[in-house]
């Protein structure tokens, strides 16, 4: 393939571009794809991207050095909430530090525990649901997310003042973040602007103030080494020098870990209901698995709810060296953006790819560079097991302690912060009575 200076894009100025985005991300999408083919130029923030709809593409990019691109760089609109020591914010040397430091709390040994918490807490949650009248998935789900967050992440307490000093910021900020047309000003700003920083500050305030308390005091508590949530074990990890994690760094981290564990998992149940709702077999077979040993079917819906309705629509990168990708040349200051939405609609892929089938996944596992929700390459989410196992235990709960109806026509994504969510939040029904 011979190697062109720039892709093709849109030709729209860019208020229309960002209006499109905004109102319409997937038609807009979809129309260019069918347009200019699997590599195009949008611009509605700052710098203009380059979007990337191809597997063969997306694995160039995944494998590339760290030197050549930076995500760090590429996530700059996350800097406001996150912090400049988050690890979505670093690059090269800085992020392997603190990827390795984050890893040993998400290793495989450790999801057993948390698990038996995640279950705890589900069963507890799924009680409260209301009989009789239709609510909002995603509100259960959010609510069940942020318990276990605060159990499993912090360490605190399911009742108490730490818990409810806690809970209270954690909510309010989560729900001040949600509104995409903050995202978008921060876009269009850029994160280091000071109107940005004067509209965050006030709001992220007493969580910060909540979770250095928080820091302080659990450094001071014996025996942390034996607890088994988040929070305590990142407070006992060391680098290869010996150092452990800052106050700074630690709150920077699990503000990373409450913002996208939070939303991303109750977006991703929202979807998944609001999908298996109108789906009676599909419903019926996980209600009944739900009351076994097995999972096979669980994580099948998993697979296939992030498929269909992946919670976020991209991963971005920042040209730091020139890079030849598909045929196209970037250099220095460009950004490619591989599209979880469009690869995971893509025909060659995937069978009527616009239909929820979870039993595609029954004995198949998920492609590297065709399944993308968590990203890839060194930048792999480092919480994707954890993601999946509380997605599984909360689905198993819920269709283990209460039918659900669907409620309405089916929904449409839009922007919620920096995810896709059912438009009415996936709204469902748990008869009185069954």
């Amino acid at each position: 393939m011979p190697i062109t200076l720039t892709p093709p894009r849109s030709a729209s100025p860019r208020p229309v571009q960002t209006y499109y985005f905004m109102r319409g991300r997937k038609q807009f999408l979809e129309k260019l794809q069918t347009r200019h083919g699997d590599a195009f130029g949008i611009h509605f923030q700052k710098r203009p991207w380059t979007v990337l709809a191809n597997p063969e593409m997306i694995k160039q990019v995944f494998t590339a050095p760290a030197t050549v691109l930076h995500a760090g760089d590429a996530n700059e609109i996350l800097r406001p909430a996150l912090g400049k020591h988050s690890i979505l914010l670093l690059d090269e040397g800085e992020h392997m530090r603190q990827r390795k430091l984050l890893l040993p709390p998400f290793h495989g040994e450790r999801l057993a525990a948390q698990r038996a918490a995640m279950e705890r807490v589900a069963a507890q949650q799924v009680e409260r649901f209301p009989r009789g009248t239709p609510f909002e998935m995603r509100t259960q789900g959010q609510a069940i997310a942020l318990e276990i967050i605060l159990e499993v992440v912090l360490g605190t307490a399911a009742t108490g003042e730490e818990h409810d000093r806690l809970a209270g910021p954690v909510e309010s900020v989560l729900e001040w973040i949600a509104s995409p047309a903050r995202l978008a000003l921060t876009g269009t700003l850029g994160a280091r602007h000071r109107l940005v920083k004067r509209m965050y500050g006030p709001i992220l305030k007493p969580l910060d103030d909540a979770l250095y308390r928080l820091i302080s005091e659990r450094r001071a508590t014996p025996g942390i080494e034996q607890r088994d949530d988040i929070l305590s074990m990142l407070l006992t990890v060391e680098d290869e020098d010996g150092n452990g994690m800052s106050d700074a760094e630690l709150r920077d981290e699990l503000v990373t870990l409450i913002i996208d564990g939070h939303e991303t998992t109750s977006t991703a149940l929202a979807w998944a209901f609001e999908r298996l709702t109108r789906d009676r077999e599909a419903l019926a077979r996980l209600e009944a698995e739900s009351l076994t040993d097995q999972t096979e079917w669980t994580e099948a819906i998993s697979l296939e709810t992030l498929r269909l309705r992946p919670v976020l629509d991209f991963v971005v990168r920042t040209v730091k060296q020139p890079i030849e990708i598909g045929g196209y040349m970037f250099e220095p200051g460009d950004v490619v953006a591989p599209c979880i939405y469009l690869v995971h609609r893509r025909a060659d892929i995937y069978e009527d790819p616009n239909s929820f089938k979870p039993e595609r996944w029954l004995g198949v596992k998920p492609g590297t560079y065709t399944w993308l929700p968590f990203g890839g390459g060194v930048r792999r989410c480092i919480g994707s097991a954890f993601a999946m196992t509380e997605m599984e235990v909360v689905l198993r709960a819920v269709a283990r302690g209460v039918h659900l109806e669907a409620v309405g026509p089916p929904e449409q994504p839009v922007p919620r912060f920096i995810t896709s969510s059912p438009s009415r939040g996936g709204q469902v029904l748990a008869p009185a009575s069954v």
